[in-house]
């Protein structure tokens, strides 16, 4: 084995900072710097339209010009971290949302007419900041053992 810098392998490596956070901090780095993107968004804003009606196939494939995935895809960061596309599904894949979060993130029929980048980051921060399920069976698990049982 030879011993190489990291300007070495520069070139045929992909080093990655993320490669000792755990996933669901991770998750929640990407949405914070999503809604970051959102807020200081100038211009116009476009939801994906239906989401709830297409086919898996078709959901996957979704974009629309300009909207938050395509914000989001200009970002040379979000890029370098592996986002594919501005699409849905890579979005999905990329940002670990579920479909429901997905629709209630993005969807116009989640929001009232006139929508704003801030709207969208706002929600974007909620989505981030909510416990999954299994943060919260941690969470329980933890309290039930510090008690003494009876």
């Amino acid at each position: 084995m030879k011993y190489r810098t990291l300007t070495e392998i520069a070139g045929s490596a992909r080093v990655s900072r993320a490669a000792g956070i755990p996933p669901r901090a991770r998750r929640r780095e990407r949405l914070e710097r999503l809604a970051a993107l959102l807020d200081g968004h100038q211009g116009p804003i476009r939801l994906l339209a239906r989401i709830e009606y297409l086919s898996a196939e078709q959901r996957a494939r979704l974009r629309a010009d300009p909207s938050p995935l395509t914000i989001a895809f200009k970002d040379p960061i979000f890029r370098a971290e592996g986002l594919k596309s501005d699409r849905l599904g890579d979005a999905m894949d990329f940002f670990a949302l579920s479909e429901g979060q997905a629709h209630h993130l993005l969807c116009d029929c989640h929001y009232a007419d006139a929508v704003t980048p801030a709207m969208i980051a706002a929600r974007a921060r909620a989505v981030a900041r909510k416990p999954t399920l299994s943060e919260v069976w941690d969470k329980v698990c933890r309290v039930v053992m510090r008690r003494p049982s009876n």
